[in-house]
């Protein structure tokens, strides 16, 4: 287990530094002083980061559900932004190419980290734990909409790409979008990530049996 705590602290730590590195940079060296909100750091792929941080500090004897869940969440939810980003990597590319290189980096470290918590076999591999890692999703989504909602007169900000304010951008969902409407493209969007982490989780299971 001490690997693990290690391992996950140390990708914690390159993934902070090298946010507040992309932060920096986006602020004064793209945008010349004027922080840009768009690039606020609480999007799903950013919470890899956060739990990475977190999650070695938490005691494993006091909060033993916890760490199950967070671990849970990293192998199904983690993993498949980290994966299906690829499918799409528009969104990863900048104009400055040491950024491109971060964005790129940034999600294979991810789908590393996903794949290393679901090794541990300290996830939950249950009906119950996939649950758990979908409740805490379902969370992380409602405070990025409350963030779209509340922060938005500071400037542009669409967290988890769920902001009424602005189209759904996101490939295939985009289109749904130009059908249906932008709500049942954001509904659509948000649906369809529990199903995909629900096949990883699937997968999980039956490689723990």
């Amino acid at each position: 287990m001490k690997k693990f705590r290690t391992f996950f602290f140390t990708c914690g730590i390159l993934m902070a530094a090298s946010e507040i590195w992309k932060q920096l940079t986006l602020t004064f060296l793209i945008n010349h002083g004027a922080y840009d909100w768009w690039y606020f750091p609480f999007q799903l792929c950013s919470i890899p980061m956060y739990i990475c941080l977190i999650w070695p500090v938490i005691s494993n004897k006091k909060y033993p559900r916890l760490h199950q869940i967070l671990l849970t969440f990293l192998m199904d939810y983690c993993l498949l932004a980290g994966i299906f980003a690829f499918f799409d990597t528009s969104g990863m590319h900048y104009d400055y190419a040491p950024l491109t290189l971060h964005s790129f980096l940034w999600h294979i470290l991810m789908i590393l980290i996903g794949i290393t918590a679901g090794l541990t076999r300290q996830a939950d591999y249950s009906l119950s734990g996939y649950l758990g890692g979908t409740l805490l999703y379902a969370g992380l989504c409602g405070t990025a909409t409350l963030f779209n909602l509340t922060l938005c007169q500071y400037g542009n900000l669409n967290m988890f790409y769920i902001s009424p304010h602005y189209p759904m951008t996101q490939v295939v969902f985009s289109e749904i979008t130009k059908q249906f409407g932008n709500s049942i493209g954001i509904w659509s969007y948000l649906l369809s990530i529990p199903v995909g982490a629900g096949v990883f989780h699937m997968m999980w299971k039956k490689w723990a049996k």
